[in-house]
């Protein structure tokens, strides 16, 4: 839906599309910190349930949830104070139009963090512990009421006031506000694997944080170190000028669609990981990884293709600036190239999490953000003179030197050994 909103707002116009777009990646920097409670809960929730231990799943769900409030209060109240600081990152000559739409965009949607937060945390674990058909009409109820109030609040169609990004991010406040109240309403319905208690929810017990922090800690460090280091590498791109933000911001929105699917095997293959290792089904549990990746493999070869098939039609969806589109066609073609490791890399990272390789992602992760996209991705950038060419070469490289290393560490075999 966001990469649905972008191509709206780059009707407003190109500099419009690079401030939301920048707003978006700030928006999920903060969302990799909740990892800690929505991977650190789901993994120790698929242990229980794996078990055969409600009692024990259903308490740590109501410890993580009772985190994602207290939160989402602190989130929104950054979001709306530190919003007019953080964009004067973006370059640009005249009005600043850029600057002020990422503003507006990132204060509107903070007013309905406390909502958005926690439904992102509830909806998160609800996914990762296997009810994926609840958690994709919650997100295809949220997402739909969305597609509908965008264009109807950022055009002023029907009757609706013209409200530009403002509108935009209204639509998207409403949207999650509505996803929340039916989420709340499943999770007390006993038609989930979860129950939402709120006397679990209102009793902290430090055990539990102390177990959820030290699970979930490294997925968000990791999470959030990558998180960072695009929020660098579009500050570069903001950097050097605001046609080169606003074609990465495409390229962005685009891998963000693509990403979905590649999360959804990842968390597929992690819910499938650890439930069959809590039941001693250790054969089971390889032979479902090995199939994850095959299919992925074959959906980013087929996604290559067209991708390179109908790349000035992918850049026309979003923009008809001609700047844009003339820099977009060239670098799509590189772009395209760097879905191969990543959507392998993301099922790989699935699976790792899922044998508890924790620590293993995070400080891989560490490494090469520091590497490649920070240090790399600026002499690439700024001392060769690649631009966003440099970019995302180094973004290809990155996630394949990543993509040998995970492989390595998941068929090394000592995982099997501890397990047994």
């Amino acid at each position: 839906m966001w990469t649905i909103e972008a191509i709206f707002i780059g009707k407003l116009s190109a500099a419009a599309l690079a401030g939301v777009s920048m707003a978006i990646q700030i928006i999920l920097v903060f969302f990799a910190v909740l990892l800690t409670f929505v991977v650190g809960a789901s993994l120790i929730i698929n242990r229980h349930l794996g078990a055969e231990q409600r009692y024990q799943a259903n308490h740590i769900f109501g410890q993580a949830m009772m985190i994602g409030v207290f939160m989402a209060l602190i989130f929104g109240f950054v979001w709306y104070t530190g919003a007019i600081h953080i964009f004067k990152l973006i370059k640009e000559a005249g009005t600043g139009s850029a600057q002020a739409a990422g503003i507006t965009y990132l204060r509107t949607v903070a007013i309905f963090a406390p909502l958005l937060i926690t439904n992102f945390v509830a909806v998160g674990i609800i996914r990762a512990v296997g009810d994926t058909k609840y958690s994709m009409f919650i997100n295809v109820l949220i997402n739909s009421i969305n597609l509908v109030l965008s264009p109807l609040l950022i055009f002023g169609w029907l009757g609706c006031p013209r409200l530009e990004v403002k509108g935009s991010a209204l639509a998207v406040g409403i949207a999650h506000s509505i996803g929340f109240i039916i989420t709340g309403v499943l999770l007390r319905s006993r038609k989930l694997q979860l129950f939402l208690s709120f006397r679990e929810m209102s009793r902290p017990r430090w055990n539990s944080f102390k177990e959820l922090f030290k699970t979930g800690l490294p997925t968000t460090v990791e999470q959030l170190t990558w998180a960072l280091g695009q929020l660098v590498v579009t500050g570069y791109a903001a950097g050097i000028y605001v046609t080169v933000l606003t074609t990465h911001a495409i390229l962005i929105r685009i891998q963000a669609v693509l990403s979905m699917v590649y999360m959804g095997f990842g968390l597929a293959a992690m819910s499938h990981m650890g439930k069959n290792l809590g039941a001693s089904e250790n054969a089971l549990a390889e032979h479902t990884a090995k199939i994850a990746h095959r299919i992925m493999a074959v959906f980013v070869m087929v996604i290559v293709l067209v991708m390179i098939t109908f790349s000035k039609a992918l850049i026309h969806i979003f923009t008809t600036d001609p700047q844009t589109v003339a820099l977009g066609r060239r670098v799509i073609y590189i772009f395209a190239f760097a879905q191969i490791p990543k959507a392998l890399n993301n099922v790989l990272a699935g699976n790792l999490r899922g044998i508890g390789e924790v620590n293993w992602l995070m400080w891989t992760t560490i490494v090469f953000v520091i590497l490649f996209e920070i240090g790399f991705n600026w002499i690439a950038a700024f001392t060769l003179g690649w631009g966003l060419y440099g970019i995302w070469s180094i973004q290809t490289m990155d996630e394949t030197v990543r993509l040998g290393l995970n492989y390595y560490r998941f068929g090394g075999g000592s995982w099997r050994a501890k397990r047994r």
